[in-house]
């Protein structure tokens, strides 16, 4: 009976130094995974795959919002900006940069103007005047395959394309540039 005792207690020690040696080594090597960027570990004990988690890149194409729509309704083809510069309704004495083209009807085109500077590129025919505000404001215009860049006068209105062209060419705005 002695031998049997002794030999239940090797077993049963031998066994439970088995579990703790298992149990450690899969601890260290969890923990191994962990430090070293592998596979995060769970609540569960489980290991998940990062990549599972991961959310896809998010890429900026700083292609200006609602720009179809906005063509559609306002005939204005909007491109892509930095988002400082942005199409507003045309209220007077609130800061705006105003464009005058001969054909929307002589109506107003303005843009609000945030952040320290800011850009946006579109194409409105026929500017003939911009009023700008209290940024310093540049724009580049296309006659043909000519560019033209025109400073913009702060708080006033500035003869850009066709009133300040000597042959009075009908010239496209296509960017604008801000800075404070």
């Amino acid at each position: 009976m002695k031998a049997r005792t002794a030999f239940k207690t090797k077993s049963w020690w031998t066994r439970s130094l088995a579990k703790a040696t298992g149990t450690a080594v899969a601890g260290g090597a969890l923990a191994w995974l962990a430090l070293a960027g592998g596979a995060p570990v769970v609540a569960s004990g489980t290991v998940a795959a990062a990549a599972d988690e991961t959310p896809g890149y998010a890429v900026e194409d700083f292609a200006y919002p609602q720009a179809d729509k906005i063509l559609a309704e306002q005939g204005i083809a909007l491109k892509r900006g930095d988002g400082h510069i942005v199409l507003a309704e045309c209220v007077g004495g609130t800061g705006l940069i105003e464009v005058w083209a001969r054909r929307q009807d002589n109506k107003k085109i303005c843009f609000r103007v945030t952040g320290n500077s800011g850009w946006l590129t579109m194409e409105i025919p026929a500017v003939h005047s911009i009023k700008g505000n209290d940024y310093t404001t540049e724009v580049d215009m296309t006659v043909g395959s000519e560019k033209k860049s025109f400073d913009i006068t702060k708080n006033e209105w500035t003869s850009v394309g066709e009133s300040a062209d000597e042959q009075n060419r009908e010239h496209m705005l296509v960017e604008i540039r801000t800075a404070k």
